[in-house]
């Protein structure tokens, strides 16, 4: 049975028994403790945390899911992968513990004729948790297993939480008996390999406390309301389905691993260190196609950083099995006719994804050539220094400069004869994600303990936004932070958070800044309000500081939103709109929204493309903008289904989470966008639109800037001013300014040329002198010394050679000579065979005279180059040069 149909039948099944089916969630997680969707129940958790109403009582779904912390392990077995996904059904106050059990029996042993899986219920083992009678009772008594195949386990195997305080509960686990092919016989208790877990039932029931670990914490005591939270591995049960050894013969992995194997000739099975790289390949191209697909782009931070790595490291393995050109364009084809049955949108979006993919593959190959000269620098520089060991920084300089895989920058030193500081590497890139989490946490939490947004959020419901309608109005204080603490008060000069019932101040979200403004309470007290966040779903968090009197909860406010700034933003917002939809006309549908800020009178647009955007492609883009302007479109916004939206074509933003029902932002015929953002209510309203250019932030992804209305008129006539200066200057009508300023712009490169041939041309009459002048150092000619200041590395290099060259052959020689350039000592030192051979190495040398100079350098035998801080101590570094030759020889 192929995957597609596994979950083609596991949808059906539930929805025939009142299950709301419920689409896959984007892998982006819309959880601020979660860089990914790494498991089922993931976008179900507001719900059994009780932040959110569930929008049915019993739910199903197939989730994407991408775990990451093993990814040094995948490969090495055949049990560890990136991606996988997970079937579940979800009861939320509905059937229990019994309903629960009888579902999954009968999907499972139900024959394939009838809807079912067809598994032999003989092979069906059973474990729960160490107490649950009630369950161990259903298996025996409602379902029929006999008691020899229901194993009870502890905590640590079939108690189930999230980690921290909140729902919990027992588990019961389904397992399939593989055979005696895969192990002793003694159930799950005993052999894990032998008898997989397909199915996990999560009953829960209990409120835990804090601890730590998946044992040591407390039962509070029982939920108001049981749910039910089931997984099922569908690569799990296509692997016993489908009759093969591991989850990567399975139809959609070994396809990946068929074409590897044309690309390379390299046959899966026929080695170990191969079958390794295989398995690398498989899992990472797929996860990578998936992340793609859901919108993430590579980076080196954050979701964009698994997705780098990932896709590297099959690269990289592609490469260790033979490849020798691109190989992403053939892998990613496979991922999307294989996973496409399962989710169409991958088809649909086949462009996009491999533009993606294939500037990624680009930029690695780049950046492999590069990065190997310096990692050749860092290894014969740390073997100089009498080391062993390849310093944390300079492998963490590899990775974050050059995207080096730390594995590759391992192998690669290990050739070399090297280990790594590993612990370094890892501590330098932990230092680097606390900080990105840190500020990312403290943007959207002002670092407050979630719970006690939470606490109001359950208290006082979500907070009504009424800024679509108004920018002011009357509200009441429902909740009230200070220092991050729920307080009843706040007195004057205290920073603070709150939150009204209701509220004109939008929230910051999906690109738009946030309002900023003012609450006046009947009191007289006064907040000004800078910061508008929604740390937990539909509460709207104002911060800000209390200017005048006291704060308190239940008192009656007025708030007010700045106005101005309120219709800057919307100004931004609405041509952010326009310049999505004109991108997308001009490069296609690829140029998809990967992120945006709206600003007052300016913005940003983040798209993709693998290039940069031609600058009369966006002049055309720029004028498309303006002409809309001119046609005076209505702006509407329109709440309607999902389903609706996608069949009128509305856009939608990748890695946004939408509910059932959307905001439709339609601006007349040209743009019709999924928001829930302030715009103008006329393009009119614009006045213009002044893109300032495009550049690259990233593989693959593009960034426009741009300003709107007030802000892009005095651009303009800056520009203006700035023209009418330069026609003044060069005597020219302003359509004559580019031929006259590239005209003198030639005329000066020109006169650079020759003031540059005649410094060489000086340089060089120097050589016969110096070669004249060398010294003999028992038998070895050097010569060492400063030339004139100001002469470049290139020129330097050349007066070197040329003087090694005027000695004769035969005789071992040494030229070693320094300058200031920029304020900088620089030096070049070459050697001949000769002098080699009695170990006299140009690399050796420099590192010396570098050393003394403040700096580093390095390079082949023959000839080295170095620098460094001290101009002042180029002398002393000429005797270390002299002192190092005669201990040499």
């Amino acid at each position: 049975m192929e995957s597609a149909e596994i979950r083609r039948r596991w949808l059906s099944f539930f929805e025939e028994r009142g299950h709301a089916v419920v689409p896959s969630a984007s892998l982006i997680a819309d959880d601020p403790t979660l860089l990914l969707v790494n498991a089922g129940m993931v976008p179900f958790k507001p719900y059994f945390l009780g932040e959110t109403k569930p929008p049915a009582p019993r739910a199903t779904s197939v989730q994407k899911c991408v775990r990451t912390p093993d990814i040094e392990e995948v490969g090495k077995t055949t049990r560890h992968g990136t991606f996988f996904q997970m079937c579940g059904n979800f009861s939320f106050g509905d059937y229990f513990k019994e309903g629960a059990i009888t579902y999954a029996w009968e999907l499972l042993t139900s024959s394939v004729a009838d809807g079912g899986y067809g598994l032999e219920p003989e092979k069906l083992w059973i474990t729960v948790y160490l107490d649950d009678d009630e369950a161990e009772t259903i298996w025996r008594e409602k379902i029929g297993v006999p008691a020899e195949r229901i194993q009870r386990l502890g905590k640590k195997d079939n108690f189930w939480s999230m980690g921290v305080p909140g729902p919990c509960g027992p588990c019961s686990e389904i397992n399939y008996d593989r055979g005696p092919d895969f192990g002793v016989e003694g159930g799950p208790a005993v052999n894990d390999e032998r008898y997989v877990e397909i199915w996990n039932l999560v009953f829960m029931q209990y409120e835990r406390g804090a601890g730590d670990g998946k044992e040591d914490f407390p039962i509070l005591g029982d939920l108001p309301s049981k749910n039910i939270d089931t997984g099922l591995g569908l690569e799990r049960l296509a692997m016993i389905l489908q009759g093969v050894q591991n989850m990567y013969e399975t139809d959609t992995l070994r396809v990946v691993m068929d074409k590897a194997t044309e690309l390379t000739g390299v046959q899966y099975g026929a080695a170990q260190g191969t079958d390794v790289s295989m398995r690398v390949v498989a899992d990472h191209i797929r996860t990578s196609v998936m992340l793609i697909g859901d919108g993430v782009t590579p980076g080196n931070e954050g979701r964009g950083y698994v997705l780098r790595r990932i896709m590297r490291r099959a690269i990289r393995n592609m490469r260790l099995m033979g490849a020798t050109g691109p190989v992403v364009q053939d892998l990613v084809d496979v991922v999307i006719n294989t996973m496409g049955q399962q989710y169409p949108e991958l088809v649909t979006d086949r462009k996009r994804i491999e533009t993606v993919a294939l500037a990624e593959e680009a930029a690695f190959l780049k950046a492999v050539k590069g990065g190997t000269n310096i990692l050749d620098t860092a290894v014969t520089e740390t073997k100089a220094a009498g080391g062993t060991v390849l310093s944390g920084d300079k492998a963490f300089l590899l990775h974050d400069t050059w995207g080096f895989p730390i594995d590759l920058t391992l192998e690669m030193a290990a050739e070399q004869g090297l280990s790594v500081d590993e612990p370094g590497f890892r501590r330098l890139m932990q230092e680097q994600r606390d900080r990105a989490k840190a500020d990312a946490k403290a943007k959207k939490t002002g670092h407050a303990d979630m719970s006690a947004y939470r606490e109001i959020a359950d208290g006082a419901g979500a907070t009504e936004f009424t800024g679509y309608a108004t920018t002011q109005g009357e509200s009441t204080v429902v909740g009230l932070l200070v220092n991050g603490v729920s307080a009843p008060a706040a007195s004057e000069g205290d920073e603070v958070e709150v939150v009204l019932d209701r509220t004109p101040f939008y929230a910051e979200g999906g690109g738009q800044l946030a309002d900023q403004g003012r609450i006046k309470l009947d009191s007289g007290a006064v907040i000004v309000v800078r910061d508008v966040q929604q740390p937990v779903p539909g509460v709207s968090v104002h911060k800000g500081s209390v200017q005048v009197g006291e704060v308190t909860v239940g008192a009656s406010a007025y708030a007010a939103i700045d106005v101005s700034r309120r219709r800057a933003i919307a100004r931004a917002h609405s041509a952010t709109h326009l310049t999505h939809q004109a991108l997308r006309d001009a490069l296609g549908p690829t140029a998809a929204q990967a992120g945006s800020e709206n600003s007052p009178g300016r913005f940003r647009f983040d798209f993709g493309s693998p290039n940069a955007v031609p600058g009369t492609v966006l002049t055309d883009v720029e004028q498309k903008i303006n002409d809309v302007l001119s046609r005076e479109l209505d702006v509407t916004a329109e709440i309607m289904s999902i389903d609706e939206a996608k069949k009128q074509g509305a856009i939608a933003e990748f890695g946004e989470k939408y509910g059932e029902r959307v905001r439709v932002v339609t601006i007349g015929d040209f743009s019709k966008e999924l928001c829930g953002g302030t715009h103008v209510g006329n393009t009119a309203q614009l006045g213009l639109v002044k893109l300032l250019g495009e550049s690259s932030i990233g593989s693959g992804v593009r960034r426009v800037e741009a300003l709107v209305g007030v802000d892009a008129y005095n651009f303009l006539a800056k520009e203006h001013t700035v023209v009418a200066q330069l026609q003044e200057l060069v005597k020219g009508r302003p359509e004559e300014l580019p031929e006259k300023i590239a005209s003198m712009l030639g005329k000066l490169k020109d006169a650079e040329k020759e003031i540059d041939k005649f410094r060489a041309e000086k340089v060089l009459q120097a050589a016969a002198g110096l070669a004249a002048g060398a010294q003999d150092i028992r038998g070895v000619a050097l010569v060492v010394g400063s030339v004139q200041d100001g002469t470049g590395a290139d020129d330097l290099r050349k007066l070197v050679l040329d003087v090694r060259g005027r000695i004769q052959g035969d005789r071992p020689a040494v030229v070693a000579l320094f300058t200031t350039a920029n304020d900088r000592p620089l030096t070049v030192i070459a050697t001949n065979e000769a002098a080699r051979e009695r170990g006299l190495k140009a690399g050796d040398l420099v590192r010396t005279a570098a050393k003394t100079l403040g700096g580093g350098g390095g390079g082949k035998p023959d000839v080295a180059q170095g620098g460094g801080q001290n101009p002042a101590a180029i002398p002393d570094a000429i005797a270390a040069v002299e002192r190092l030759v005669v201990e040499t020889v």
